[in-house]
């Protein structure tokens, strides 16, 4: 009696050689992500270049193996949201009235000050340079200084969203028909989900007011004729600062089981499957949505790579966060690690959360030593 599950999906790799080969080596493979050979039934193999990845690697997981090809994120065909385009886009007028109206910035008095006070914070002066790695706080973005460089980057934000046919929201939305706001539970995450320190969700606050009153990221979102829509940095970034958050619709991984949208974020990653909720960014969504993720296992993406994707307990609830992990020059391409593990585990140093793959390069969060979350990955599942 055969079992229920195969022990792995095989591939139907070409040519029929080299299907042989993998017949021999079936005891050598291992998951891209995590390097591990065990779990092999749910250890898919890839239908174009027969690299291994667990279903639970996966961001979002694959609840089961599926019927049929898989082709992992770098065999893929191009992403759904830059396939809808084709050409270049028809450009968002460049006008200030529009632009407003398009993301409901506010004006008058009452939002002048609120952004004035945001900056007196920023600014406000550190004391001693001479701080601990492991305290390191995360950082507001630095608008542009130039008015019109703001409208330009909010313009081409619009163009991206009228392109792909969604509108702009800066919060995680919860639909009827989808996953309702009582299911985004953090203390449901598998092995726990680290709390966003007060400082830092007051940052994390402060960047959302900013962008209310029209003090926008330095960011544009470009078209590539081979990538489609990316995003690259319009002035000088720091390391540590919070880039975005990464929104869209709520709902649950099982009601996703056959989407073929590339932007699916994990949002929850349960103990109990049914429970897992992702962020859908097609219909409702900010410039992550165009922030491309990348392969950190090969040397060519952890070069590329210059964002870590971060998931945070914010009063009791999963948020996402994009977050800087190193300097980014003007004109260069954000991309961020989509080879995040399921798994956290609790620092012997100091209780906080750290990914296993975070443990194994070193670091835990930005690449400099400082704690700061769990890496999840968005693929084109």
């Amino acid at each position: 009696m055969e079992p229920a599950t195969p022990l792995r999906r095989r591939t139907r790799a070409r040519p029929a050689t080299r299907a042989v080969k993998v017949e021999e080596d079936d005891d050598d493979v291992r998951c891209e992500a995590c390097g591990s050979g065990e779990s092999a039934a749910e250890l898919l193999l890839c239908d174009g270049c027969d690299r291994g990845l667990h279903i639970f690697c996966l961001r979002p997981i694959l609840p089961r193996v599926p019927a049929g090809d898989w082709f992992c994120p770098s065999c893929a065909s191009p992403p759904s949201r830059k396939s809808q385009v084709t050409k270049m886009p028809k450009q968002f007028p460049l006008v200030q009235t529009k632009i407003v109206d398009f993301f409901k910035i506010q004006r008058g008095p009452a939002a002048a000050a609120e952004s004035s006070e945001g900056k007196k914070r920023k600014r406000k002066p550190t004391g001693s340079r001479v701080v601990s790695k492991k305290k390191r706080k995360l950082l507001p973005f630095n608008p542009s200084d130039d008015p019109a460089a703001r409208l330009r980057q909010m313009a081409s934000l619009a163009t991206a969203l009228t392109a792909t046919g969604a509108v702009f929201s800066n919060e995680l939305t919860y639909a009827p028909v989808m996953a309702p706001r009582s299911a985004n539970r953090a203390a449901l995450e598998s092995g726990g989900m680290q709390v966003l320190p007060k400082e830092d969700a007051e940052t994390l606050n402060l960047c959302k007011r900013m962008m209310e009153t029209g003090e926008w990221p330095p960011l544009l979102v470009v078209y590539d004729p081979v990538e489609g829509f990316t995003v690259e940095a319009d002035r000088f970034i720091k390391d540590l600062t919070i880039i975005t958050e990464y929104v869209g619709d709520v709902d649950y991984l099982r009601n996703r089981e056959h989407d073929d949208g590339d932007s699916m974020m994990t949002l929850l990653s349960a103990a109990t499957p049914s429970k897992s909720l992702v962020i859908c960014p097609d219909k409702r969504s900010n410039i992550a949505r165009f922030i491309n993720g990348i392969n950190n296992h090969t040397p060519d993406g952890r070069k590329k790579q210059n964002l870590k994707c971060v998931r945070y307990d914010v009063d009791g609830e999963c948020r996402v966060l994009l977050v800087a992990n190193r300097d980014i020059s003007k004109g260069e391409r954000l991309y961020y690690d989509y080879n995040g593990r399921r798994s956290v585990l609790h620092s012997a140093v100091d209780g906080s959360l750290i990914s296993h793959q975070q443990q194994e390069d070193g670091v835990a969060g930005g690449g400099n030593g400082e704690t700061f979350g769990s890496t999840v990955r968005t693929v084109a599942a």
